[in-house]
């Protein structure tokens, strides 16, 4: 079984790239969080596992939490990315 783990902050347009945002500032959006994300990824069609007492390490001590995906191909990552996204700004529109 392989895991991903998505950070809040792969998809915070408040973040640079430098900071941890993995999508385009156009894609990206403000102050995700776990539960928008995990929904995302189980519209995309995987399931998931919420831990919220972890910290992303390019954020220091502040503890967003981050989502495992579970059984996901590994190869995939970005793309998940990308969907979940897409998912979490046409949820909040």
């Amino acid at each position: 079984m392989v895991e991903i783990v998505i950070w809040p902050a792969y998809i915070d347009a408040e973040l640079t790239r430098g900071e941890g945002r993995r999508v385009p500032q156009e894609s990206a959006v403000e102050d995700p969080t776990v539960d928008e994300i995990a929904r995302a990824v189980q519209q995309v069609g995987y399931d998931t596992v919420i831990e919220r007492d972890k910290a992303y390490s390019r954020e220091g001590w502040t503890a967003r939490g981050r989502v495992l995906v579970q059984n996901a191909d590994d190869s995939s990552k970005n793309d998940l990315i990308q969907a979940v996204a897409a998912y979490v700004t046409a949820m909040r529109n």
